[in-house]
């Protein structure tokens, strides 16, 4: 759809045709058209969609948009928005709203979805339980195909998924049936005669990085969530595994880049909020830098015997820097889709090692060579070749050890990436360079 278009449809008041185009629009596509409106044009563009779709257009919009748009609405519109939203989706927008504007939300609904509206933000940020939605098909095992179909019917309409249904007894789940098992069944087959009762669950305290996992192992549209009891409370549908997933990349992207995570879009994020996400962890980088120059400064009588030993502290510094970085995004990946555990650290140590050795090798010889014709310096083209050697090893070690040793003591991982791998590294390949030099150069420290 062409934006310009629709702008100038609504600015004339074109509102049939505008109603129209909206009318077979996929609501995300909506959401995002509607992101570049504002005040009244926002209202008059929402209030033009049709009704059995403005509830879930208003669940893929921004927080501020949403903010906006809740500013905007009467009391009635509010009311009838909520009411067809998901309670998954009415839990999200709560979480990310300013307090007065979720006491006018929590106001709007009824007293019973109030209370599984609480429910459901009583559960840890980043457990289960955070983002499950209680709104499911529940069968019974005595039902037949014809009034499980029935049921359905009755109730899918307000269920966030009817695609896989589930068998309950006094509230524990027994099995699973899917819609195809029912719209391929006699009618009058029994539910217990179609259910899958091999099934795997998640707790509500689990955390939702390991479930956005299974939904990638097992290919899943929903998974079940049970309580402390065995007790079925909810289910985590596919589309909330997603968002867990993109969400996660972005803080991993984000720490790797030495950069405090932020929930808002770059554009909606304020000049001072950046500059608060990324001055701490500059800091820390920067003080941690210093140890390298006091290092440096401690051969100052080595450089001015060998000047040409300077030359070479960017090349190791960065190609130690490099391999450490390479490890350490390898390591966090593994980590991140269930491959490596910290069990994994030795094994993983000596596959890194081995591959230490093949590249700093390559890399030792390299550079041994260029310096050899270069400076026609045996000492020093040994010197340097040596040092690359020693580097590599240890950088890629770091990388390897460092994301493991965070997600031990229950750190993300990404935080041990490239900026502060880089900074260690530095100073470990200053040291390990001067003690080289000195020892073959017979220099003073």
């Amino acid at each position: 759809m062409n934006k310009d278009i629709f702008m100038e449809l609504l600015s004339k008041g074109e509102f049939k045709a505008v109603r129209a185009i909206l009318n077979v629009m996929n609501a995300v596509d909506i959401a995002s058209l509607l992101q570049e409106l504002e005040g009244r044009e926002l209202a008059q563009a929402f209030r033009l969609i049709p009704k059995e779709k403005a509830a879930e257009v208003f669940a893929n919009m921004s927080n501020t948009l949403q903010a906006d748009l809740i500013n905007l609405f009467t009391e009635n519109e509010l009311k009838d928005i909520l009411n067809d939203m998901f309670l998954d989706d009415t839990v999200d927008l709560l979480e990310d709203l300013p307090a007065n504007v979720v006491t006018r939300i929590l106001a709007s609904i009824s007293p019973e979805k109030r209370r599984q509206v609480n429910l459901l933000l009583n559960y840890p940020e980043d457990s289960a339980g955070s983002i499950m939605t209680i709104e499911y098909v529940d069968l019974r095992r005595w039902m037949t195909v014809a009034q499980a179909m029935a049921h359905i019917r009755k109730v899918g309409i307000h269920k966030e998924t009817i695609y896989t249904c589930y068998v309950l007894d006094a509230r524990r789940l027994i099995g699973i049936v899917t819609a195809k098992d029912l719209m391929t069944a006699e009618d009058d087959t029994k539910i217990e005669e179609l259910m899958e009762t091999e099934i795997i669950s998640v707790q509500t305290h689990d955390d939702k990085e390991q479930v956005a996992q299974l939904f990638s192992k097992y290919d899943f549209l929903a998974l079940p969530v049970l309580d402390g009891d065995g007790m079925m409370v909810g289910i985590v549908t596919v589309d909330d595994a997603m968002d867990v997933v993109v969400d996660e990349a972005t803080e991993d992207m984000t720490l790797m880049a030495a950069i405090n995570p932020s929930e808002d879009t770059y554009f909606e994020t304020s000049v001072f909020q950046h500059a608060k996400n990324r001055i701490p962890w500059l800091l820390v980088l920067m003080l941690t830098a210093a140890i390298t120059g006091t290092i440096i400064t401690r051969y100052e009588e080595a450089f001015a015997a060998i000047p040409i030993l300077v030359a070479f502290i960017p090349m190791l510094m960065d190609t130690g820097g490099n391999c450490g970085s390479q490890s350490s995004t390898l390591i966090i990946r593994g980590i991140a889709l269930g491959e490596i555990e910290f069990k994994d650290l030795f094994r993983a140590m000596w596959k890194e090692f081995r591959v230490s050795l093949i590249v700093g090798m390559i890399l030792s010889v390299a550079n041994g060579l260029r310096i050899l014709i270069m400076y026609r310096d045996t000492s020093l083209a040994f010197v340097i070749a040596l040092s690359l050697m020693f580097t590599v090893t240890l950088a890629k070690l770091i990388g390897c050890i460092l994301p493991l040793l965070a997600k031990k003591v229950r750190l993300d991982p990404a935080i041990m990436a490239s900026p502060l791998i880089t900074t260690l590294v530095d100073t470990c390949s200053i040291l390990i360079y001067f003690r080289i030099a000195t020892t073959i150069f017979h220099l003073s420290a």
